[in-house]
C-alpha cells in the first residue's frame, strides 16, 4: 500500500534518541520533507517512550499505529515512526504551527532549510488561538504566574498553585519561553514531556525540553510566527502526489457536511484533466492517521495513469 520513496529508507532502526529534524527546503512545487522509518521494540518500551525518543508527538505516533497497544507493546513489534511532513500551506517564514498536525516548522531566515518539532497545544476549553503573531521576547529560566482561571481550576482539583511557580525543575514553563506578542501566551519547555504531541496545555506551545532549548538559541526576537489549522494537507513529492489527514480540532457538524467540505477542498488541489479514487480519499479522511498517503491520479480523457 504505501509510500515508494520510504519504505525502503531507514528500515528496521533501534530505539535511539533522535534530535530535531532538519531538511533542505523542497524546491519548485515539491512541499515534504522527512521519510517515515520503522523501529524494533525492545523490553519495556511503550510509545510515550518512542515518541521522545523519535522526537515525534505522543498522538501522532499511536495514529500511525493503531494495532500496537500504546503501553505493552510486544517486543520485536515494528513501530511506524511518523517523520514524513506535508509542509503547511503558509508562508515559509519564521515560524508555522499546525495546530491539527501538533507540529511547529521552523524556516530560519539565513538558511534555505526547514526545522520541525512536535507540539503539545491547546485542549478543548483552553484553545491556541489561530493568526499571525511573533517573538516579542526570549526568557531563561522563566517564572510563571498563573492566571487566576487556571489558578481556580487548580484548586477545584485540589491542586493548588502559588501565585508565582518559581524556576526550576518544577516549573511547567521547562527553562526556555519564547513570548508572543499575543499577551499570555508562549512557547515554552515542559516539566511533563510526556504531553508533547497531545492536547494537553491551557493554550501555549509546549515542546520537549531538548527541542524548546535548539529552537531558543536560534530563534531571534521579531520572529514572524503564523498559526494555522489545516487538518487536510496535499503534498508533491518528485512528480508523485499524497494526502495526509489529521483528526480536526472540533468534530465535524455531521459526516456528510465534512465530507462536502473535504471534497470541495480536494477537488480544488487536483491538477486540471485529473481525477482521484473518491472512495480512496474517503477511506483515508476517514482513517485520519496523519500519514502521507500515496495517491494515484487518473487522466480524465484517456485513463492513464499521472
Amino acid at each position: 500500500m504505501r509510500w515508494p520513496f520510504a519504505l525502503f529508507l531507514l528500515l528496521g532502526l533501534s530505539c535511539l534518541q533522535a534530535s530535531a529534524a532538519t531538511y533542505a527546503l523542497p524546491q519548485g512545487k515539491d512541499n515534504m520533507v522527512g521519510a517515515i522509518h520503522y523501529i524494533t521494540t525492545q523490553q519495556e518500551d511503550t510509545l510515550v517512550d518512542i515518541a521522545r525518543d523519535q522526537d515525534v508527538g505522543y498522538d501522532a505516533l499511536k495514529s500511525a499505529n493503531p494495532g500496537i497497544d500504546p503501553w505493552l507493546p510486544k517486543v520485536g513489534a515494528s513501530v511506524l515512526i511518523p517523520s514524513e511532513y506535508i509542509l503547511p500551506a503558509a508562508p515559509r517564514r519564521g515560524i508555522v504551527i499546525n495546530l491539527p498536525a501538533m507540529r511547529l516548522f521552523y524556516y530560519p531566515a539565513d538558511r534555505a532549510v526547514v526545522e520541525t518539532f512536535p507540539i503539545g497545544i491547546g485542549r478543548e476549553g483552553w484553545s491556541t488561538p489561530l493568526g499571525k503573531t511573533k517573538i516579542v521576547s526570549k526568557v531563561l529560566n522563566p517564572t510563571w504566574t498563573p492566571p487566576a482561571s487556571i489558578r481556580a481550576e487548580h484548586a477545584e482539583n485540589g491542586d493548588p498553585l502559588p501565585a508565582v511557580v518559581a524556576a526550576g525543575p518544577d516549573n511547567p514553563l521547562g527553562l526556555y519561553a519564547l513570548k508572543f506578542a499575543w499577551a499570555g501566551y508562549l512557547i515554552h519547555g515542559t516539566n511533563k514531556p510526556y504531553g508533547v504531541g497531545m492536547r494537553v496545555s491551557h493554550g501555549c506551545i509546549r515542546l520537549f525540553p531538548k527541542d524548546i532549548e535548539s529552537l531558543f538559541q536560534q530563534v531571534p526576537v521579531g520572529t514572524p510566527v503564523e498559526v494555522v489549522d489545516q487538518p487536510w494537507l496535499w503534498g508533491e513529492r518528485e512528480g508523485e502526489y499524497y494526502l495526509q489527514v489529521f483528526p480536526p480540532l472540533h468534530a465535524p457538524q455531521s459526516s456528510s457536511e465534512e465530507e462536502a467540505a473535504f471534497r470541495q477542498w480536494l477537488q480544488a488541489k487536483i491538477p486540471a484533466g485529473y481525477e482521484i479514487s473518491w472512495t480512496e480519499a474517503l477511506r483515508i479522511l476517514r482513517q485520519a492517521d496523519g500519514v502521507p498517503t500515496l495517491v494515484v491520479l487518473r487522466a480524465q480523457s484517456t485513463g492513464s495513469l499521472l
